[in-house]
């Protein structure tokens, strides 16, 4: 690795699916190819490799200066307060001559709307009832993004019926959503997934439909994810400009992390790094 100064740093969740790993490589292969003149790596939190803070270490190493670590999650949950910003807070105490700087997750923006809403239109789902899954957490503030984004992209797609669904952590679960749309009578569905890359869940959730498909006799038109498609890269430049002009963003205001929510009062004022901030090292978090 030979690195001329300026370096970024992709950070992803890892995942057990091969078929994930390689799209999140895809990804990171279009980013790099979009900053010639930075040197793009790919780290992960868990169950991936290589860890991130190894590649923070290998980065300066070979002469980086300054490091962003942006995180390539959707939401801002654990990840992306607590374990991320560990890593970065672990790593400047390990270089204390480096710029290393955290950039914000992708967030809840037009840019997702607007691909997983083209992909509703090219499969002339338009008006349909929609159902968005995504990737449940424990986090209410997470949580209520996704349920924004179902709403935005239900405007988008100009249906008068949508759902969210969580894959885990939270509910309604898949089954339960699709549960109740056949309740109401519904024959058709609309299904778009809020995930970054393929994985466990994904397959998961797919399953479920359509085993409820061949059931119930829906017809289920699926829109995927958004994936490693050319239309993801301008977000991640901007949010990798956004940490380079001291503008990273993670949404506090309903945070679990400084409103104290039933069942959750624990987290106020918690220290980041309670989640996986030990894998900034070569140790591995077992599920």
């Amino acid at each position: 690795m030979t690195v001329r100064g300026e370096a970024l740093l992709l950070v992803g969740h890892g995942s057990r699916s091969e078929a994930s790993d390689a799209e999140m490589h895809a990804l990171h292969r279009m980013v790099a190819a979009a900053l010639p003149e930075v040197d793009v790596a790919l780290g992960f939190l868990e169950m991936s490799e290589p860890p991130a803070g190894r590649v923070i270490d290998e980065l300066v190493a070979a002469g980086a200066s300054r490091v962003v670590v942006l995180p390539l999650v959707l939401f801002g949950a654990g990840h992306a307060k607590s374990d991320v910003p560990a890593i970065v807070i672990e790593a400047r105490s390990r270089h204390a001559q480096v710029d290393i700087r955290f950039g914000s997750p992708l967030g809840l923006s037009g840019p997702l709307v607007s691909l997983l809403g083209h992909s509703l239109e090219r499969l002339d789902a338009a008006g349909w009832p929609l159902l968005v899954v995504a990737r449940g957490t424990s986090d209410p503030d997470a949580n209520g993004d996704a349920a924004k984004a179902g709403r935005l992209l239900a405007e988008w797609n100009r249906s008068d019926f949508h759902l969210v669904a969580f894959t885990g952590v939270t509910g309604p679960s898949v089954p339960q959503a699709l549960d109740m749309t056949a309740a109401l009578g519904y024959r058709r569905l609309a299904v778009a997934f809020w995930f970054l890359c393929t994985g466990r869940l994904v397959e998961r959730a797919r399953g479920e439909l359509g085993d409820f498909a061949g059931q119930r006799g829906v017809d289920i038109i699926d829109a995927g994810y958004f994936g490693p498609r050319p239309e993801m890269v301008p977000l991640v430049l901007e949010r990798y400009r956004d940490a380079l002009e001291g503008r990273p963003v993670v949404n506090c205001d309903a945070c679990a992390y400084r409103a104290a929510w039933p069942g959750l009062s624990d987290r106020v004022g918690q220290p980041v790094g309670a989640g996986h901030s030990h894998l900034a090292e070569e140790h591995r978090h077992p599920h």
